[in-house]
């Protein structure tokens, strides 16, 4: 195994909560190994226009959100251009509290065809896009504890040197499932593909919801326009200072309602060593 030099944290998360977790476990690597730490953010559109590049002494914590059970699939063209010549990786998805299907093993996956050998591999809950209720602020400061204590772990089996040769197991499915589809009582499903956000009243057209979205789909002039999709990642409503940022469409209303009343339990961290 070549000499890890370089802690890498790497990320998409446009509501933060990919981002905490991801730098909390790269961090303690950072510390634990005494390795300086670079961090990538491609949440932003300009930041995704070239090439994540590795070399053979990085050790990369890649983090995405979960959309549907899978990685978002707006990511998946541009995970694919990674070049990561030999380079460790840490593969870590952050879910709203429902699961993460086969979006960790897809993301792993990716990560081996790009050159990353993964030596372990988490997922983490995070407050889910469309709710301020479903896993409400997670992650929490219990859920960075086991970030924490995960880091430590990973840390003491790059010391061990003890790295197999094939890529980490984890939970999930190939070839993958289907994304998630939504569905009302009756089992008709729900397409939400197309909904978009609104603005209310309060809007002072400050421009923060164009500067956050990670598509670059709002026009900055004039916040109520997009100018490209919405992957409902929830960054432009939870970014809002005025909160007047909205979405109406029955379909998704009910959806949210839904995951709401039906996922309350706490659900926990499941790390992969």
């Amino acid at each position: 195994m070549t000499a890890v030099t370089t802690i890498k944290a790497v990320w998409f998360s446009p509501t933060g909560t990919t981002q905490k977790t991801v730098t909390k476990i790269a961090a303690t690597l950072s510390r634990e190994l005494e390795l300086p730490l670079a961090t990538d953010d491609f949440t932003l559109p300009e930041r995704r226009t070239q090439a994540l590049r590795f070399s053979s002494h990085d050790l990369v914590v890649f983090g995405t959100p979960v959309y549907a059970g899978r990685v978002p699939n707006v990511l998946i063209k541009y995970i694919k251009t990674l070049s990561g010549r030999g380079a460790l990786g840490i593969p870590v998805v952050l879910y709203g509290n429902r699961n993460y299907d086969d979006a960790l093993i897809e993301l792993r996956d990716a990560m081996e065809e790009g050159g990353i050998h993964t030596v372990a591999a988490a997922a983490f809950i995070g407050e889910h896009s469309f709710s301020t209720v479903l896993a409400a602020h997670r992650p929490d400061a219990a859920d960075l504890a086991k970030a924490e204590a995960f880091g430590n772990a990973v840390a003491e089996k790059i010391r061990s040197r003890a790295i197999d040769t094939a890529p980490v197991f984890v939970r999930g499915e190939t070839p993958y499932r289907p994304y998630y589809t939504p569905r009302l009582k009756d089992g008709t499903p729900i397409d939400i593909r197309k909904v978009t956000s609104k603005i209310t009243d309060d809007c002072t057209y400050c421009g923060i919801c164009a500067a956050v979205c990670p598509m670059g789909s709002l026009d900055a002039d004039d916040p109520a326009k997009f100018t490209g999709i919405c992957i409902k990642c929830g960054a432009c409503i939870k970014g809002c200072p005025r909160h007047a940022r909205y979405y109406d469409d029955e379909g998704y209303l009910f959806h949210k309602r839904d995951l709401e009343e039906v996922y309350t339990r706490r659900a926990e961290p499941e790390l992969f060593l």
